[in-house]
């Protein structure tokens, strides 16, 4: 996973999952514009395994977080943003700044599928486990990155048992993903969701709170 070399960057004129746009607007008589980009909505699945009471989520290098820390240590990586030519990355920076520890997620990107049938989709290909759509719960939906893309991401919950899992799980090669399935004890759970040494996202710290809220005072105590 944190094998990466011939990084280069050039400036993104066309792509499959981002669209940039401009909105011009007034708004209480004063004349406005604002940058956007759009992007697909979005499932995330909290993963309960009850076999050995943990969290399942995912470990996966995100280029878009590894240029931001890049960025940070060499503010001049930036500066030929404008020109068509690839620009190589002098002295990279190890690739573990840029791995991050995620829900089970994916884009809403079928149009003949349920937000729950894409649900059950990227569990199985992510993580290896086969859960239906009965075995959802729905927690919410909110709003991510709402001053950039606006776009919506849909939470569920899914407890899962050894018995579901039918294999390794580690995404679609063929789809450029690379993935690591890592398992929290939920002894440990609240302890790694505040560790910043584990760089995640918002979503794992919110997902864990909200099963300790709600799901953690109902299980069998030992």
């Amino acid at each position: 996973m944190e094998a990466i070399e011939e990084l280069a960057v050039q400036p993104c004129t066309s792509s499959l999952y981002l669209r940039p746009f401009r909105l011009s607007y007034r708004q209480n008589g004063t004349k406005k514009f604002w940058d956007f980009m759009r992007t697909h909505d979005s499932v995330s699945i909290l993963i309960f395994n009850t076999s050995r009471q943990c969290f399942v989520v995912v470990k996966q290098f995100r280029p878009a977080v590894y240029m931001c820390e890049t960025e940070r240590h060499h503010p001049q990586v930036f500066e030929n943003q404008d020109k068509e030519s690839f620009t190589s990355l002098e002295n990279p920076l190890p690739a573990v700044v840029g791995v991050t520890y995620e829900l089970c997620a994916g884009i809403v990107d079928k149009p003949g599928l349920s937000l729950e049938e894409i649900a059950c989709e990227e569990v199985l290909e992510e993580c290896g486990y086969r859960v239906s759509t009965a075995g959802l719960r729905r927690i919410t939906s909110y709003r991510s990155g709402v001053g950039l893309t606006g776009s919506r991401q849909t939470l569920f919950y899914a407890e899962v048992n050894d018995q579901m899992r039918t294999s390794e799980g580690g995404g679609q090669p063929e789809e450029g993903e690379l993935i690591e399935v890592v398992e929290i004890p939920l002894g440990e759970s609240m302890k790694f969701a505040y560790d910043e040494t584990f760089p995640k996202t918002m979503g794992v710290i919110f997902s864990f709170m909200w099963f300790h809220n709600n799901i953690a005072p109902n299980l069998p105590k030992k």
